[in-house]
């Protein structure tokens, strides 16, 4: 028997979306994947990931005539209320533009015979569990900088 998830819409009760429950084993597989695709990624120059990370917000932003809705009937939001495109392109714009300067080495101490410094490495794999009321925009927090 195949367990599933359902989002049921404050705004009727009715059921918005059902989606099956990972299994154990499927879910370790997507973990795994997640894990090769994350060691090519911080391979790739940050300038790349910054462009493919602000592609994917104006990909978002395009789509926001047909996310409105849904984060109407998922949260019971009203429409008139907009979507939240606005706050999640200023905070992943803010994140690209600080992500240099933020993620170069920390040079604790230079001299002739030694540099000491802190390197910044990616933490690897994240799980973003976002919240019902800004979903988008709160996982932008954690999406870009990783």
């Amino acid at each position: 028997m195949t367990k599933t998830l359902k989002c049921i819409s404050p705004v009727d009760g009715s059921v918005f979306a059902e989606r099956p429950v990972a299994s154990q084993k499927e879910a370790e597989a997507v973990i795994a994947s997640a894990k090769t695709a994350q060691k090519e990624w911080a391979a790739r120059p940050l300038e790349e990931r910054i462009k493919l990370v602000m592609a994917g917000v104006a990909k978002i932003g395009e789509q926001n005539d047909e996310i409105v809705p849904e984060l109407a009937k998922m949260m019971g939001r009203p429409v008139r209320y907009g979507g939240e495109f606005g706050g999640f392109n200023e905070r992943a714009s803010y994140m690209a533009k600080i992500a240099e300067e933020s993620l170069k080495p920390i040079i604790a101490e230079e001299s002739d015979n030694f540099e000491r410094r802190i390197e910044k490495e990616p933490h690897g794999v994240i799980l973003v569990i976002a919240p019902w009321n800004y979903p988008y925009m709160t996982a932008i927090n954690t999406v870009a900088p990783a």
